[in-house]
Parts: C-alpha cells; sequence; structure tokens
C-alpha cells in the first residue's frame, strides 16, 4: 500500500485532493504539505527514518503553481536523491506536461481532480511501486537533506569527507563545514557502503578515496584526510589496512 504525501499552496484544493486518496484501498496514509520547503522538510525526515519508517513517502502529488519553490522546482531537486519518490503533477494548467515527463512523472493529473482519473493515477504509481520493490542499484549522485538556520541545503554525498557519531546525530563534515542531521551513525554506514565510505572507529565513518595517508605509531593506528587525522580503532585497523592495499593494487 502506498504512502502519499500530497503538496498544494491552496488549502481547499489539498483538502479536496487528500479527502479523494484516502478513500482510495490502495493508499496506507496520506498527508499534506502547504508549499515545498514544508514537503521537503516531510521527505527529508522520510530519508532520515529509512524506507520502512512511518515517515517515509513512496509517491508525491504535487501542484506546479506555488509561492517560493513551484513543483516543478521541488521536482527536480527530489531528483537528485538516491530513491526519489514518485511524482504525479496535480494542475490546472496544460501546458506544463512536457516539463512534467522530461523530470519523469508518473502522471499529469488536471484539475478539477476527477475521481476516476486519479484513481488511474494511483494504479500507475501502484504498479511502478511494486515493480521496482527490488533493491534498486545506487544514483550516480545521491544528495541529503541538511537544515541550517531554517533553510534546506543538498549537501552531495561525494563531498562528504567523513562523517562523526553525536550520540543519535550524525556530523557531516566536508572540506567547506559541517553539517548535524538526526541520523544514527550505523544507518549511514549501512547506506552508504557500496558508496566507499568505512567504519574506522565507533564514532567515525570516512570516504576510502579521501584518505591520504595511514599511519602506524607504536602499535596506535590513524588516517590522514586533508589536514584532519583520525584514529582507526584496533578493531577496524587490519581490515582497513587490507582493504587500502587492495584498492591500491587495483
Amino acid at each position: 500500500m502506498l504512502r502519499v504525501l500530497a503538496v498544494d499552496d491552496e488549502a481547499p484544493a489539498l483538502g479536496e485532493l487528500l479527502y479523494l486518496l484516502r478513500a482510495d484501498p490502495r493508499i496506507r496514509s496520506a498527508e499534506g504539505a502547504t508549499d515545498a520547503t514544508e514537503a521537503l522538510r516531510r521527505i527529508g525526515r522520510a530519508l532520515e527514518a529509512g524506507p520502512d519508517g512511518d515517515e517515509a513517502v513512496d509517491v508525491v502529488f504535487l501542484d506546479i503553481h506555488m509561492a517560493g519553490l513551484t513543483g516543478l522546482d521541488l521536482a527536480r531537486l527530489l531528483a537528485g536523491f538516491a530513491r526519489p519518490p514518485l511524482i504525479v503533477f496535480v494542475t490546472a494548467h496544460e501546458g506544463f506536461a512536457v516539463h512534467a515527463f522530461d523530470l519523469k512523472a508518473v502522471d499529469y493529473v488536471l484539475k478539477p481532480v476527477r475521481r476516476e482519473r486519479l484513481a488511474e493515477a494511483v494504479r500507475r504509481v501502484s504498479e511502478l511501486a511494486h515493480a521496482s520493490a527490488a533493491p534498486a542499484p545506487p544514483a550516480a549522485s545521491e544528495h541529503i537533506p541538511v537544515e541550517l538556520a531554517g533553510i534546506t541545503r543538498f549537501v552531495a554525498v561525494d563531498d562528504i569527507v567523513y562523517v562523526e557519531a553525536q550520540g543519535d546525530y550524525a556530523r557531516l563534515h566536508t572540506e567547506e563545514g559541517s553539517h548535524l542531521v538526526r541520523i544514527p551513525l550505523s544507518t549511514l554506514e549501512e547506506r552508504w557502503a557500496d558508496r566507499g565510505f568505512v567504519r574506522i572507529h565507533r564514532s567515525h565513518l570516512v570516504a576510502l578515496a579521501r584518505i591520504d595517508e595511514l599511519r602506524l605509531d607504536g602499535g596506535a593506528t590513524s588516517v590522514r584526510l586533508g589536514t584532519t587525522e583520525l584514529a582507526v580503532s584496533r578493531r577496524h585497523a587490519r581490515p582497513l589496512r587490507d582493504l587500502l592495499m587492495r584498492r591500491a593494487g587495483g
């Protein structure tokens, strides 16, 4: 069953859309957002929770004309995610259909929304969601949403040098600075294993390609990443050394 987020800055239109969606037996849950920024925050929380979390979003039913970020802007941002939700545009304007399908939208529903037409869109989404249930290969580029002073930014995973555990949070370190996200380090370790991130300590996850030196000093092991030096725990020292040797030999 599908978990839906509907986005429209007109309250009556949003309420009607949510009413129709919640009446469809294929919809597990349907929540609303009144602008693109609120939608990004909700989808960001869903990514932190993982694909099986209560806040996970399978599909976004998205208005195009909205104040601030438009529906097309939001769809472009979501396309940069590793596993973006499916998109269905719901709009009063026919002229954006080409742009919508350039963004790989599943469907394009015109307002006023008819129950039968919406049911057809849900059917298409449901078929695609079931077809893609198997694990997908990692995307060429993945971004993670971070918030700073009420502004949502998107940090490319390829720009992250290392990650530091801070309780139930993790601090992402890039060459430009750092960002705190509400994701446990263990979750990022599992999610980014195929992107070359390795655990070197209970407190640190590093990008293998960013390691400049492996240092051995009196039985202690550390790595240098640019100007940063991090300790490697005894448990991780041998696997890391072997991994770096295989990488150098390959």
